[in-house]
């Protein structure tokens, strides 16, 4: 791709933001777990992001319906868009969930947290953080008191940029709340200094706005993180353990063939982020973990404690799924 800031290239880029806006509409009323044909119908709120590619490789592979689900897969701007939906059971599993937030939500006595399957673990530059080309930010340390976009506020974001700029003794930023579809424009308008982008919306602003990687938010202290996971309620593992055990299964089969074939999700992204075969190619994939791991949740609760983003010591291990 170009890296070029024409009015072509805003316009591609206005184009597929625009296609990305539409698409991800809220969830609506409806979600349930019906059996269909013999089939149990489950809802899914999920993500346009690399991180949901597994639950797209489960329903385009036939792994769902092997385990006899009918899966109804419904995109949303931010994952915490579908906790109230997922808490009056409207919304069986959100997909690509950001464990930040949820393990908040849990502590909070918001949500009766439990997770079916690991989505994703952080790895080098499926995150990154972007400022204008022209930008008179050079070095991470000058992102003190910048004001730097973010998707939701007190996230995974914030948490691993906060870790790594701690780590380089740099000084930290000011966030703002930013869908990723509206970063690139918020960027090139100059309401902010930097965003904190993910894939695919970080390769799209790179290419699209000539945009410039300052820092690579999956360096240091995040690589490796357990970034996002597909959740549900502890009343929804009770009451259908048949099929959250299925679920699970389904979508650890796609992980593992996400993680063995990185050309599989490359041609699964199209399908459900609108991003063009030609990005799909070029866009740096995060690690896709076969089984959930409590030592490694474990890692993000600590450093989740560090910056009192949890003030007691939670032990993730009763919260997998059996």
């Amino acid at each position: 791709m170009a890296l070029c800031r024409s009015r072509s290239g805003r316009t591609r880029f206005a184009a597929f933001t625009a296609v990305v806006a539409l698409m991800v509409a809220g969830c609506q009323d409806g979600g349930g777990s019906a059996t269909d044909g013999g089939r149990q119908k489950l809802t899914v709120a999920a993500l346009p992001l690399t991180d949901s590619a597994a639950l797209y490789l489960a329903r385009d592979r036939g792994l769902f319906a092997k385990e006899g689900l009918d899966v109804d897969i419904r995109p949303v701007q931010q994952s915490i868009q579908a906790l109230p939906a997922l808490i009056k059971g409207q919304v069986n599993v959100i997909a690509s969930a950001n464990y930040v937030t949820y393990l908040q939500a849990y502590e909070k006595g918001t949500l009766d947290l439990r997770i079916l399957a690991e989505g994703v673990r952080i790895a080098p530059h499926m995150m990154d953080v972007l400022v204008s080309k022209d930008s008179a930010i050079r070095t991470p340390a000058d992102l003190a008191g910048k004001k730097v976009a973010v998707a939701v506020l007190n996230n995974i974001q914030s948490l691993t940029l906060n870790a790594i700029l701690d780590a380089q003794g740099a000084g930290r930023p000011v966030y703002r709340q930013i869908l990723f579809p509206q970063m690139g424009p918020a960027l090139e308008r100059d309401q902010v200094d930097a965003v904190h982008a993910v894939e695919p919306f970080d390769t799209a602003i790179q290419g699209e706005l000539g945009a410039r990687v300052l820092l690579d938010a999956g360096s240091g202290p995040a690589l490796g993180l357990s970034a996002s996971g597909y959740v549900t309620t502890r009343a929804f593992t009770q009451k259908y353990p048949k099929a959250a055990a299925g679920f699970r299964r389904a979508v650890e089969a796609a992980s593992k063939i996400a993680a063995e074939d990185p050309r599989a999700v490359r041609t699964e992204l199209p399908k459900y982020t609108k991003v063009t075969a030609d990005q799909a190619r070029s866009i740096h994939l995060p690690t896709y973990p076969v089984t959930a791991d409590a030592a490694q949740l474990r890692r993000l609760v600590r450093l989740m404690r560090e910056q009192g983003l949890l003030k007691k010591n939670l032990d993730p291990a009763p919260l997998l799924a059996p």
